[in-house]
């Protein structure tokens, strides 16, 4: 078995033990250098960095392969990429630019496997008359569509 792949099967090992946590990324350098890059549906904790960090660094042979590893969790201003991100952020506000290159930031109130529905009030022109009115929109955008997505710290 080699280097990549023992490293992802301890990996693996270690999220199915935590449930709530899942994989955002793992990168491996030529040189042996793991980088992972976690997230949970309830936040990551140090202690579960940690323990993701000990089930691989107490499992591969230092004797056989020299390597160096990080385990960390996404930032606060850090795109969200899979779905699974979304769901645990509905009911937080988010901006998102769109294939299209549209910004749109508003309220996400919904999200699941094929896509999201973001939700926010503007002023737009009376349909009759002088002066403004507040709406509400609603927009439903499919994964395909979004090109970049965050969520606003307030």
């Amino acid at each position: 078995m080699n280097f990549k792949s023992t490293v992802a099967e301890l990996l693996q090992v270690a999220l199915d033990e935590n449930p709530s946590l899942f994989l955002i990324e793992l990168k491996i350098g030529s040189d042996n250098s793991i980088r992972i890059l976690i997230d949970g549906d309830k936040g990551v904790t140090l202690e579960a960095c940690i323990a993701v960090s000990r089930q691989i660094e107490h499992n591969i042979d230092r004797e056989l392969h020299d390597f160096s590893l990080e385990v960390s969790s996404v930032g606060v201003g850090s795109p969200l990429t899979m779905p699974r991100q979304y769901e645990k952020n509905v009911g937080r506000s988010l901006e998102v630019t769109t294939a299209e290159d549209e910004v749109l930031t508003g309220n996400l109130t919904q999200a699941d496997q094929e896509g999201i529905t973001l939700e926010w009030k503007a002023r737009e022109p009376k349909p009759i008359g002088k002066g403004k009115v507040t709406v509400t929109n609603i927009k439903t955008l499919p994964f395909a569509s979004i090109k970049n997505a965050k969520v606003i710290i307030k």
